[in-house]
């Protein structure tokens, strides 16, 4: 499991996540004097019966401490980035019994949209998103404030060779997608109910080369009206949202 390291993580919605959900790492909490949101009074009682020190304060500390970063009136020094390795890839697969669903992010570099592929993922029920370890954004207080709490729901599985870990993903019997807009097979005649990694690759460049080269398949998204409207791609949380909810589609009905 991964590396602990201090940071603060910013935001209602990210303070009560994390002390619901790993309330061991949470070091303290520091809420707005005064605030009249009823929810900053909820973390403060979990908070309490979970024994984490809380602490009010003036809004000027939490700016501080917030970094820029919009805070709602909630902060928490949190002890630990609940990130996983390559070695536990194929014990997570394993336990899917036959229907691992893994998000694979090729480069993100935006700290929004890793927030919001997250949150995707956690929505549709995902074993893991796989993150390389170098060249993309890490799980930071922004990917934190933005997936709403999913940075701490779902298993973010930090890897230091892309391109290996698809190969061991495959020898499980885990089939590779890869999204790419030239490709002339579309993700919606495509079987996703057995084991499936989506990957999906960063702004701008889209999948590099190496990880094109160690899917099984490269599909598209059809897009009627790119021609038109001059859109020629989505943007990668919104393209992942989608891909995540054909998945759950097929494999609802």
């Amino acid at each position: 499991m991964g590396n602990k390291q201090n940071q603060w993580i910013v935001g209602i919605n990210a303070v009560a996540s994390a002390v619901e959900h790993d309330a061991d790492n949470v070091r303290e909490v520091l809420l707005e004097a005064g605030a009249k949101n009823p929810r900053i009074g909820t973390i403060e009682e979990e908070a309490r019966r979970r024994g984490i020190d809380v602490r009010r304060v003036a809004q000027q500390a939490l700016d501080g401490v917030a970094g820029g970063l919009r805070h709602q009136g909630a902060v928490a020094r949190y002890a630990a980035v609940k990130t996983h390795d390559e070695d536990d890839l194929p014990g997570l697969v394993e336990a899917a019994e036959g229907r691992a669903l893994l998000l694979v992010l090729d480069g993100v570099q935006d700290p929004h949209n890793l927030g919001a592929c997250l949150r995707s993922a956690a929505a549709a029920g995902v074993t893991a998103v796989v993150i390389p370890k170098d060249k993309a954004v890490q799980v930071n207080a922004t990917v934190r404030k933005t997936s709403a709490g999913a940075a701490d729901a779902i298993p973010v599985v930090r890897v230091t060779n892309l391109s290996r870990s698809l190969r061991e993903l495959q020898k499980q019997g885990v089939w590779i997608y890869g999204l790419d807009g030239e490709s002339d097979a579309s993700l919606y005649g495509v079987d996703l109910r057995g084991n499936v990694a989506l990957v999906l690759g960063g702004e701008g460049e889209g999948l590099r080369r190496l990880t094109r080269e160690h899917c099984d398949q490269l599909v598209a998204l059809p897009m009627p009206g790119a021609g038109e409207s001059g859109v020629e791609s989505l943007n990668v949380s919104v393209a992942a949202g989608v891909c995540l909810f054909e998945v759950v589609r097929q494999r609802l009905g």
